[in-house]
């Protein structure tokens, strides 16, 4: 893998990152309300759970293969 493939993955894995944590916060705050739209909230979890799939991708993307 190029170096500019490497830095194209990072700022990706970046992206992704800051929208997981976004969506954290997001649903912290849905939870926290007395009258909570149960169909929008499980779907931010599913995408919560999506983007942390991707993330765990791309970082073992990241990790140079090593021959034993």
């Amino acid at each position: 893998m190029s170096a500019g493939e490497q830095e194209n993955l990072a700022q990706k894995l970046a992206g992704l990152r800051e929208e997981h944590r976004d969506l954290d916060e997001a649903i912290q705050r849905m939870s926290e309300e007395p009258w909570v739209d149960q169909l929008r909230l499980r779907r931010l979890k599913k995408r919560k759970l999506k983007l942390k799939d991707w993330i765990s991708r791309l970082e073992s993307s990241l990790i140079p293969d090593l021959d034993a």
